[in-house]
C-alpha cells in the first residue's frame, strides 16, 4: 500500500516536468533535426563501420614491419619404429614423444612492399574519413532542404488561411446585405461564396502538402511520424549572400568538398598499390632465428639398462638454436606477381576515371545550382514588385467593391492575382534559400 502511495506521489510530482519534456520534444529546430538525422542515418553508420575497417587495414600495414614470433609444442604417442636419440638406433615399440620450438623472422627488404602498403592504406583511411564527412554532408543538406520545404508549406498554409479570412469577411458583409435586401447584384454573393469554397479546398490541399513534407522530413530523421511536431522558423537574412561566379565556386569546391578530395586520395592510394605490387617481383631478405628441443621415451641410457633418459635431461641435452639470413628470389610462381601488378594498374586507371568523372559531375552540378540560384533570385525580385503592385490594386478594388461600384468578377479576379503572387513569392524565397545552402555546401562552408 505504501508502494502505491509512493508511486502516485511520484507521478503527481513528475507530471509537470514530463509535460514540459513532451512540449519541448514537439518543437524541433533545424539544428536538432540535423543532429537527429546524423545520429539515426544508416548510411552514416555504415560509413563509420567502413572507416573502422580501413583503420584496421592501416594498422595492420604498419604492424607488418614487426618481426614474427611463433612457438609450437607437440606431445604424442608413436606406434612403430622410433629413434633412440642417444645412439640413433631404431626400436619397434609404442613410444611417447614431445617437441618444443620457437621461431622468429624479421623482413629486412621485400621490394618496399610494406612501406608502400602503409602509404596505400593510410591514404585509403583518409579517404574513408572524407567519405564519412560526405555522408554527413548529404544528410545535412537533405535535412535542410526538407526542413525548408516544411517551412515553405507552413507559410503557404498561413497565406491560404489569410485568403479564407478575406473571402469570409466579404462573404459576411454580402450576407448582411442579402438579408437586408440591399444587395443590388445577387451574383456577387454567390461568386464570393464560390471563392470562399475554393479557398477552403486550397486550404485542404495545402494542409495535405504540409503533412506530406513533414512526413518526408521525419523519414529523413528516421523517427516515427507525429502530426503534432512543429518546426521552428529560421531567419532569412543570409539568403542572398553568394558572391563570385560559378567558376569561382567550382574551384573552391575542388579544394573543399569531401567527396572530391576522397576521389583524389583513392587515386593516390591506388598508385601506391601499384608500387606495392611491383615490390613482390623483388627478392625478399629476412633474418631468422629458432630454438628447439625434444623428448622421446625411446631414448634410453647407454649402460644397457634400457632405462629411459629423464624428461628434463632430454630437453636440456637436445636443446639447440639456429639463426641466419634468408634470401627468397621469386623466379616462377604461375605469373601471379606480374598479374597482380597488371590488376593494380587496372585499379589505378579505374580510380583515375572516377576522379575525372567526379570533377566533371561537380562542375555540372555547380553550374546547375548557380543557374538555379540566379533564376530564383531574379524571380524573387520580380515577384516582390508583382506582389506590391497587386496588393495596391486589390486595395483599390476592395474599396470600390465595398462601395458597390465594382462587380464581384473584378474583385475575385484581383484577389486571385494577389493570392497567386503571394504564394509564388513564398516559394521563390525558399528556393533562394535552398539553392544558397547548396552552393554553400559545394564551397565547404555549409552553416545554419
Amino acid at each position: 500500500m505504501r508502494y502505491f502511495k509512493f508511486l502516485l506521489f511520484s507521478l503527481i510530482t513528475l507530471a509537470p516536468s514530463l509535460a514540459h519534456s513532451q512540449a519541448v520534444d514537439s518543437v524541433l529546430t533545424l539544428r536538432q533535426c540535423i543532429d537527429i538525422a546524423l545520429k539515426h542515418n544508416l548510411d552514416v553508420r555504415k560509413s563509420e563501420l567502413i572507416l573502422q575497417s580501413a583503420k584496421v587495414d592501416k594498422n595492420q600495414a604498419k604492424e607488418n614491419l614487426l618481426p614474427t614470433l611463433n612457438a609450437q609444442v607437440d606431445h604424442g604417442i608413436n606406434n612403430g619404429r622410433s629413434v633412440n636419440l642417444v645412439d640413433y638406433s631404431y626400436v619397434n615399440a609404442s613410444t611417447k614423444f614431445a617437441s618444443y620450438n620457437a621461431n622468429a623472422d624479421l623482413t629486412l627488404f621485400n621490394g618496399l612492399q610494406n612501406l608502400n602498403r602503409i602509404k596505400q592504406t593510410s591514404l585509403a583511411y583518409k579517404a574513408g574519413e572524407l567519405d564519412l564527412q560526405q555522408a554527413k554532408d548529404l544528410v545535412t543538406i537533405n535535412t535542410i532542404t526538407a526542413y525548408l520545404q516544411v517551412l515553405n508549406n507552413t507559410e503557404a498554409l498561413s497565406q491560404v488561411q489569410n485568403q479564407i479570412e478575406v473571402s469570409k469577411k466579404q462573404l459576411d458583409r454580402l450576407q448582411i446585405l442579402e438579408n437586408q435586401g440591399a444587395n443590388k447584384q445577387p451574383n456577387d454573393f454567390t461568386d464570393l461564396k464560390g471563392t470562399y469554397a475554393d479557398n477552403q479546398v486550397s486550404y485542404v490541399n495545402q494542409k495535405a502538402t504540409l503533412q506530406t513534407s513533414k512526413l518526408n522530413l521525419l523519414q529523413i530523421l528516421n523517427i516515427p511520424y507525429r502530426p503534432d511536431i512543429v518546426f521552428e522558423k529560421i531567419s532569412n537574412a543570409d539568403i542572398f549572400q553568394q558572391t563570385g561566379t560559378s567558376e569561382d565556386i567550382y574551384q573552391t569546391a575542388l579544394n573543399q568538398l569531401a567527396y572530391v578530395k576522397a576521389a583524389i586520395l583513392r587515386r593516390q592510394s591506388a598508385e601506391k598499390g601499384v608500387s606495392a605490387a611491383r615490390g613482390a617481383l623483388s627478392p625478399t631478405v629476412s633474418l631468422f632465428a629458432g630454438l628447439n628441443t625434444n623428448y622421446s621415451s625411446a631414448t634410453t641410457m647407454k649402460d644397457n639398462s634400457n632405462a629411459t633418459i629423464p624428461y628434463g635431461n632430454q630437453l636440456k641435452t637436445n636443446f639447440n638454436n639456429n639463426f641466419g639470413v634468408s634470401v627468397r628470389i621469386p623466379i616462377l610462381n604461375y605469373f601471379q606477381n606480374r598479374n597482380k601488378v597488371t590488376l593494380a594498374k587496372i585499379d589505378l586507371q579505374s580510380y583515375k576515371y572516377v576522379e575525372e568523372n567526379t570533377k566533371i559531375q561537380l562542375r555540372q552540378n555547380v553550374e546547375q545550382a548557380y543557374l538555379n540560384m540566379s533564376n530564383a533570385l531574379e524571380r524573387y525580385k520580380a515577384l516582390q514588385d508583382q506582389v506590391a503592385a497587386y496588393k495596391e490594386s486589390f486595395r483599390i478594388v476592395e474599396i470600390r467593391f465595398n462601395a458597390g461600384v465594382l462587380n464581384s468578377v473584378e474583385f475575385v479576379l484581383s484577389k486571385n492575382y494577389l493570392d497567386r503572387a503571394n504564394l509564388n513569392l513564398i516559394n521563390a524565397r525558399y528556393d533562394c534559400f535552398i539553392f544558397n545552402k547548396i552552393l554553400d555546401y559545394y564551397q565547404g562552408r555549409l552553416s545554419l
